[in-house]
């Protein structure tokens, strides 16, 4: 059998049909404005990031090495960006990432020496690196992590910058000596002779300063006892005076009576 099939022609406009399209009014749509029941205050949330500065920002994706599943496989943990921090107070540096749209965290770690980027499985935009204590999920916990990026170029930018960022770390092994000579620290039998000498003048110094003082303080005490005693003598002397002033009275009184 065989099956006719029309195809109906194109629908050409009229110059009546295009003179109704163009006499039609564009209806604007009203600006209508609803004022809101309830007026919420705008609220800041913090992200923990002002205090830091911003070394590195990177688009990847991070997977995690779950060992509870039997057997244990890499699952996927997150696509955005990952960033390496900088805390402007302490000069430590961490590593933190997270999830497009939900902005949920999913890597948050501070950076040790002992971290060691690899390979993952011979790819040269990937890593692996194992981390003692992440706090992702708001506790700390021993994970290992696998980071891809698109390119072996950005791959190879985060790795000189992950080591750069080791590089400014202290060494434990000097920040636990130099406890080690603090806690040890004391004072040597043996001394220079001039420190000796020096020890000696100085105890001679402050010895005569203490005699000095001392000696200004009897002096001082000496010379107000001598103020007082010379009072004492003058009034000694004025009631001496006053006293033969009389004595002299009474002999012309006598002396005239007689």
């Amino acid at each position: 059998h065989v099956v006719y099939i029309q195809k109906n022609p194109p629908i050409q406009l009229t110059s009546r049909m295009s003179t109704e399209v163009e006499k039609e009014e564009v209806v604007e749509s009203p600006d209508i404005h609803f004022q809101p029941l309830v007026s919420l205050p705008i609220v800041v949330t913090k992200t923990f990031e002002e205090e830091e500065e911003e070394l590195l920002k990177l688009r990847a994706k991070l997977f995690r090495f779950d060992t509870s599943e039997d057997p244990p496989q890499w699952k996927e943990r997150g696509v955005g960006d990952v960033k390496l921090l900088k805390n402007k107070k302490n000069l430590s540096v961490r590593l933190l990432m997270r999830r497009d749209k939900t902005h949920k965290i999913c890597a948050n770690h501070i950076l040790t020496k002992e971290m060691t980027l690899l390979s993952s499985a011979g790819s040269d935009r990937a890593w692996v690196w194992n981390v003692l204590a992440d706090f992702a999920d708001e506790e700390a916990k021993k994970e290992q992590l696998a980071i891809r990026f698109k390119n072996a170029e950005v791959a190879q930018q985060f790795k000189e910058k992950f080591e750069h960022c080791q590089s400014l770390i202290p060494d434990a092994d000097k920040s636990i000596e130099l406890v080690d000579d603090l806690k040890n620290l004391t004072v040597s039998d043996s001394q220079d002779d001039s420190a000796v000498e020096s020890g000696v003048k100085d105890a001679d110094t402050v010895a005569i300063t203490t005699v000095d003082v001392s000696t200004n303080q009897n002096g001082n005490n000496e010379a107000k006892a001598g103020g007082e005693n010379e009072k004492t003598v003058e009034k000694t002397e004025v009631s001496k005076g006053e006293t033969d002033t009389k004595v002299q009275d009474e002999n012309q009184n006598e002396a005239s009576s007689s």
